[in-house]
């Protein structure tokens, strides 16, 4: 623990400040950025979620119109290829 002779210096025309511990600047910098980190990368996680869910809301009607017409055309062909295979059940 810093006692207060410790702790404040004093430069003419200047009031007293404290002085910080050998290193104290570069760990509490460390500390913060890794707080930083962990808040940015949750904000950024649930900002590109909600983007996605509004992308995906944008697009599922045009998307279930390609599926539904994949799955059409599809059926389409298997049956044709049923039928063309059976030539004289028809």
């Amino acid at each position: 623990m810093v006692h207060a002779s410790e702790s404040m210096t004093t430069t003419p025309g200047k009031p007293s400040q404290p002085t910080l511990p050998e290193g104290f600047e570069e760990m509490m910098v460390h500390r913060v950025m890794q707080r930083v980190d962990v808040l940015l990368e949750k904000r950024l996680r649930e900002a590109i979620a909600h983007v996605v869910q509004e992308q995906t809301r944008s697009i599922l009607p045009r998307l279930r119109e390609e599926v539904e017409s994949v799955v059409r055309q599809s059926v389409y062909e298997a049956v044709a290829d049923e039928l063309a295979s059976h030539p004289g059940t028809a």
